[in-house]
């Protein structure tokens, strides 16, 4: 009851179909198919399914799309004939996410016995330093769309950080809502703008029950939550990493990507962009797979996927990959039908690997991942030595935040030694 009770009251905030969200044309229910016009919906009031973003895509000759989207902006807006944005999309105030480095890994190839092609797609170059600026760009622009003025969401620490950033650059006020024992750097990324930020007591998802709540009170009125009553248009912004990754290959397919998994959102919504990309002629159909990456101390979509289940049953998160600790997530079933189909699979490692695939990568590559990016990495050379993932084909793995942001897992990296400013000191220490 309380889920159909959470669909009804969106849908009574709806919002008019008369609104400019660019080649948008409605929404449509994942699990039923029901269109519902635009608006601040996020819940099928017949199933009580999940809401997505329907589109009439400009289907036509691929070459000119393509030469549109490459002479557009060097960020997500290059794509806006795309996503749930209008057209003048790039003239308005935000923070301009995207567009960021794919890295030819070669180095972390020759460690992990990679021969054929290796690349990190690395987001921590956005604005905030993750990949939230995406989702959180597409959500502001439906939150002015619906006349919404606070921005707010249910967050493990980048999210709350980006919706601020967002938020300031905007005009909007913003209200974010935390576990109370996030990362300290993440704590203060989400301070710093100026927007109210509140730790609640317990893990993310009691943040996510206590901000549904709010939706349905009084105290909610005008509050676009980007991942709740906004989540169709928020999730939107994930294709963008999927069209960005065809682009920068020369606009083709990979052939494996490794991608994190925390409600799993950007994973399913990683495989519509590619989908999309092949509908539109922009890249030639061909097999790929799809492979999820969890911390073995919240892996409730790895668990459920290798006993072969098609329900994904909660867990307690107990991970110092704090980014992906969503116990319950809400897109776990879609991910599985998405390895599954893709020939794909859903791994996890434990907190050792995840720090020692942070080190690794920061040795090979100089790119510093937080967390979530030590799971991926660490996922991808846990498959190599299972022989899921195949080591001569053309692998993209995502590293989705930057490492600033969770000092506190490598805590115990530091100085290599202390010594007296002089050569004898230096030469002692046995460095020269």
């Amino acid at each position: 009851m309380r889920r159909k009770g959470l669909a009804i009251m969106a849908s009574q905030h709806a919002t008019p179909t008369q609104v400019d969200l660019g080649p948008a044309a409605g929404l449509s229910c994942r699990e039923c198919g029901t269109r519902f016009d635009l608006g601040p919906i996020f819940a099928c009031v017949e199933c009580f399914g999940p809401l997505e973003v329907a589109y009439d895509l400009p289907l036509g000759d691929p070459e000119t799309l393509r030469k549109q989207i490459e002479a557009g902006p060097n960020n997500i807006w290059r794509y806006a004939p795309l996503l749930p944005v209008p057209a003048d999309v790039a003239g308005k105030p935000n923070l301009n996410p995207g567009f960021t480095k794919l890295v030819d890994a070669e180095n972390l190839a020759r460690e992990l016995g990679v021969t054929g092609k290796l690349y990190v797609k690395d987001d921590s170059g956005n604005p905030t330093h993750s990949f939230k600026d995406r989702v959180v760009a597409i959500a502001v622009e439906a939150a002015r769309a619906f006349g919404f003025t606070t921005l707010s969401c249910s967050s493990t620490g980048n999210l709350a950080g980006a919706v601020g950033a967002a938020a300031a650059r905007a005009g909007f006020r913003s209200c974010v809502f935390i576990p109370h024992d996030l990362e300290q750097g993440k704590v203060v990324m989400a301070a710093v703008y100026g927007g109210d930020l509140v730790g609640i007591e317990g893990n993310y998802d009691d943040v996510n029950r206590f901000c549904s709540e709010l939706i349905g009170d009084p105290l909610g009125e005008g509050w676009g939550f980007v991942n709740v009553n906004l989540r169709p248009y928020y999730g939107e912004g994930s294709k963008t990493l999927a069209y960005e990754i065809c682009e920068q290959l020369g606009w083709q397919l990979p052939d494996q990507i490794v991608i994190p998994i925390a409600s799993g959102s950007q994973l399913t919504k990683i495989d519509k962009g590619l989908q999309e990309l092949i509908k539109l002629g922009l890249v030639e159909d061909k097999p790929y797979k799809i492979f999820g990456a969890q911390a073995e101390g919240c892996s409730p979509v790895s668990a459920a996927f290798k006993a072969g289940h098609d329900v994904v049953r909660p867990q307690k998160p107990n991970t110092i990959a704090k980014s992906l600790a969503i116990g319950n997530p809400a897109d776990g079933p879609y991910v599985l039908d998405i390895a599954r189909r893709t020939g794909g699979y859903v791994e996890d490692v434990n907190d050792e690997q995840v720090v020692d695939a942070i080190k690794l990568l920061a040795r090979t590559e100089g790119i510093f991942a937080e967390t979530a990016g030590g799971v991926t990495v660490g996922v991808t050379k846990k498959l190599i030595d299972e022989g899921r993932l195949d080591p001569s084909l053309t692998t993209v793995v995502l590293n989705t935040g930057d490492g600033l942001k969770t000092l506190e897992a490598i805590s115990g990296t530091g100085q290599t030694a202390t010594i007296r400013p002089s050569l004898d000191a230096f030469r002692a220490a046995g460095l020269a």
